[in-house]
């Protein structure tokens, strides 16, 4: 990255580098523990990102308790066991299908747009999908923003892991690991696409 292309953001480079270019995928982490103050800040700063109507669909299970860790790891695949049973803390990220009930206090301005728009069941899978996603998106870089690292993950056993935690109208988006990271906790950084690849101007 070219000093020039690093001073084009507003943002200054050690926190660019801290949220992006530096910020690895964790799999391995210390035994210090992640508090309950970290991640309310983290979903305090977070909570601002953009959804559509504002839905801001997303519901986050934070998984602490030796039992809770053991109803966890029965579903997730093997290659994400391990990490899992060691990081500090797991938040399973979830989108909620009911999402319209909380429209009128997030759309005071139009309290009837959950009814309006998503009285039906299938549109609103399809749009806590799309916006659920976003949310769990912004909520890694928060993880980072709190000097913290993010382990996503997308191996397990989805109707397990709804059975385990959550009902039919809550779906799991991902689970993500949280903690400082340990030894060897990266592997190697995949290639990005270049800008020129990746963006057409018309």
């Amino acid at each position: 990255m070219s000093t020039t292309a690093k001073t084009a953001l507003a943002l200054g480079p050690e926190a660019q580098d801290l949220l992006f270019r530096e910020a690895r995928t964790a799999n391995a982490f210390t035994a210090e523990p992640v508090t309950d103050e970290q991640i309310q800040a983290v979903y305090d700063l977070v909570k601002y990102g953009p959804t559509a109507f504002n839905q801001s669909p997303l519901r986050v299970v934070l998984v602490r308790t030796p039992q809770g860790r053991e109803r966890l790891l029965k579903h997730m695949d093997d290659g994400n066991r391990a990490k899992t049973a060691t990081a500090p803390l797991v938040a399973i990220l979830a989108t909620d299908h009911e999402f319209h009930e909380e429209m009128p206090r997030l759309v005071p301005h139009a309290p009837d747009a959950g009814t309006t728009y998503f009285s039906e069941r299938a549109v609103r899978e399809r749009s806590a999908a799309l916006n659920g996603a976003l949310q769990a998106a912004y909520f890694i870089v928060g993880v980072r923003a709190a000097g913290l690292a993010a382990g996503p993950m997308t191996g397990y056993d989805a109707a397990g892991l709804r059975a385990e935690f959550l009902d039919d109208d809550h779906e799991p988006l991902m689970v993500v690991n949280i903690g400082r990271p340990g030894p060897d906790a990266w592997f190697p950084r995949s290639p990005r696409l270049p800008y020129d690849d990746v963006v057409t101007t018309v």
